[in-house]
């Protein structure tokens, strides 16, 4: 029986702890074999996600002639072509719901025999018709309500890319003091000088084809600027990563590098199909097919980033424990599940274009000049957050020089 604070008896403890180092030293199938438990769950609510993920997209490329015949969204601003994002809205509302109670429920759960760690693992039935009811629900509420929700995921979706970035620089400067170690700096010395190398050079070889592809004649000034810019932060960052001061090596602003590369990338592919300073492929049957493989991989990257940043709760702690004890959980639960919540809004936000008021293609993500510069003023944050955790610790350290009595 439980306690009142809300943990079970030594025996049900016990229990618990046996069967759970049964599933740690397991194989990863045993992760699933054995029923219900925080290893198993994560995936199970990924593959949750992805099926909504995938749901919005029915709703928002064949939904508008189903949804016209509801009453209540009739009322929506523009017409019909607005239908198919509202739906998305509504699909996205009934899973941002399901997984910010799972929050509220599991935040503070610090053990594998805490009560609470069941909500997190267990009862899989009742989950799956409380999320397919919040969905259903969330198209009865009233369209006004839907306007305000789509304005709060603007938010949301912002604070998702903020983790999303954070857990990336957290994991990159791992990476760079795993390296950089007493274990393993003479065994991993060139593996490293390999690793900043190929990033460099992947680094400018990707600029490089921006240029080509991306700038066809002299009047495409914003991309010739986005670019350049792109260019100008890597070379900031390389600068101050090798200050004297600082000494944080190659690795980090050549991996840094890459990401920001990828979203400046990322950004000019998002404008709009007429822009002509994107180049598009010629024939409209191969262009069909990089446009459906386009939006696959694009869904399935956001479902992993998502479970991906979900898992890293330890980046966001600012006294970490040290010792991991074996009835500890394995990640966060509370943050999880709100990585999850925001991640909803997110991918609401990827299918409109950011725009509550966009019309957006079919098999098309993320398109639009507000996508272009969401994802630009990203890989700006990006760059100043990685310079800003290089150079504060020296900032706070002449502080506490300066504040010490002589």
């Amino acid at each position: 029986m439980p306690n009142s604070e809300g943990a079970m008896d030594p025996s049900t403890n016990n229990s618990t702890k046996s069967r759970y180092s049964m599933i740690i030293n397991g194989s990863w199938f045993d992760q699933f074999r054995n029923g219900s438990n925080p290893w198993m769950a994560r995936y199970a609510y990924s593959l949750m996600f992805l099926l909504t993920n995938l749901l919005a997209w029915v709703v928002r490329d064949y939904g508008p002639s189903a949804l016209t015949e509801m009453k209540r969204l009739k009322g929506c601003e523009g017409g019909k072509d607005c239908l198919g994002a509202e739906g998305v809205l509504r699909v996205s509302l009934g899973c941002f719901t399901f997984y910010f109670a799972l929050f509220l429920s599991t935040a503070g759960t610090s053990k594998l025999h805490d009560r609470r760690e069941l909500l997190h693992s267990g009862w899989w039935s009742a989950k799956i018709v409380m999320k397919i009811a919040l969905i259903i629900l969330s198209f009865l509420v009233p369209p006004e309500f839907i306007s305000l929700y789509g304005q709060l995921a603007h938010f949301g979706a912002g604070v998702f890319l903020v983790i999303q970035l954070i857990s990336i620089i957290s994991f990159i400067t791992w990476l760079n003091d795993c390296c950089q170690s007493d274990k393993y700096a003479d065994r991993c010395h060139i593996h490293v000088m390999l690793l900043a190398s190929t990033a460099y050079v992947v680094c400018i070889l990707g600029m490089i084809l921006m240029y080509i592809w991306y700038t066809p004649q002299p009047s495409c000034l914003l991309n010739i600027f986005f670019i350049t810019w792109t260019l100008v932060l890597l070379q900031l960052m390389t600068s101050v990563s090798l200050h004297p001061k600082v000494n944080a090596g190659f690795v980090t602003p050549g991996f840094m590098g890459l990401y920001l590369v990828f979203l400046c990338w990322s950004a000019i592919r998002s404008e709009p199909p007429e822009e002509k300073c994107v180049h598009r492929a010629e024939t409209a049957a191969k262009q069909d097919w990089l446009t459906i493989i386009s939006f696959v991989v694009a869904v399935i990257a956001m479902v992993i980033a998502t479970f991906s940043t979900g898992i890293d709760s330890q980046c966001f702690q600012f006294r970490k424990k040290e010792i991991q004890e074996d009835d500890d959980v394995p990640y966060g639960y509370g943050f999880f599940h709100f990585v999850f919540a925001t991640g909803a809004m997110y991918f609401a936000m990827l299918l409109i274009g950011w725009n509550t008021h966009h019309t957006m293609k079919k098999w098309t993500i993320d398109i639009g000049w507000t996508s272009t510069w969401v994802k630009i003023v990203n890989e700006w944050l990006a760059a100043c957050i990685y310079i800003w955790m290089l150079v504060a610790p020296i900032i706070w350290k002449s502080r506490q020089a300066a504040e010490i009595p002589t």
